[in-house]
């Protein structure tokens, strides 16, 4: 039995209505793209984006910071909740076998960073750039739209 692709996908908890229009469509188009969106299961981009990915029979999973499975967006199917706290972060990018970064602060930055130095491909949408020693370092794959940074995600997946 072929496993699905999981995609992971990192953002601000609080975030302004046009970011949370373009995680609803990242949602949307990983679970048309048949992918496992994996996410920090609380609000802003990943509640948006799991949003999206239900609204097309998509399945979500939501690491969480807490204890609470309550804790959880009302668009996460498979709640798991770590009492991690941030360091949670860690997992969400270890899950994912491509990590999409829609906008974000630290926390994102985190996730990205992680998901790097295990690895795992990051797509960027409007998020972090990076430079090291004063040089731009190619480590995040652009995207200028929704549909772009799925399927560079779906593309550079290796589950």
């Amino acid at each position: 039995m072929k496993q699905p692709v999981y995609v992971s996908v990192a953002g601000s908890g609080e975030v302004a209505p046009e970011v949370a229009a373009l995680a609803e469509e990242v949602g949307s188009l990983l679970a048309k793209g048949g992918a496992v969106l994996v996410c920090g299961g609380l609000g802003g981009v990943m509640d948006s984006a799991c949003r999206g990915a239900k609204s097309e029979g998509g399945v979500t999973v939501g690491i969480l910071p807490g204890t609470s499975r309550a804790d959880a967006n009302d668009h996460v199917d498979v709640a798991l909740p770590t009492g991690l706290g941030e360091a949670r972060n860690a997992l969400v990018a270890r899950a994912g076998d491509a990590l999409i970064a829609i906008g974000g602060g630290f926390g994102t930055l985190s996730e990205i960073g992680l998901a790097l130095k295990m690895g795992t491909p990051v797509v960027g949408l409007g998020t972090w750039e990076l430079h090291k020693g004063g040089e731009a370092a190619d480590a995040i794959t652009p995207a200028a739209t929704p549909s772009e940074a799925v399927n560079l995600a779906l593309r550079l997946a290796q589950p």
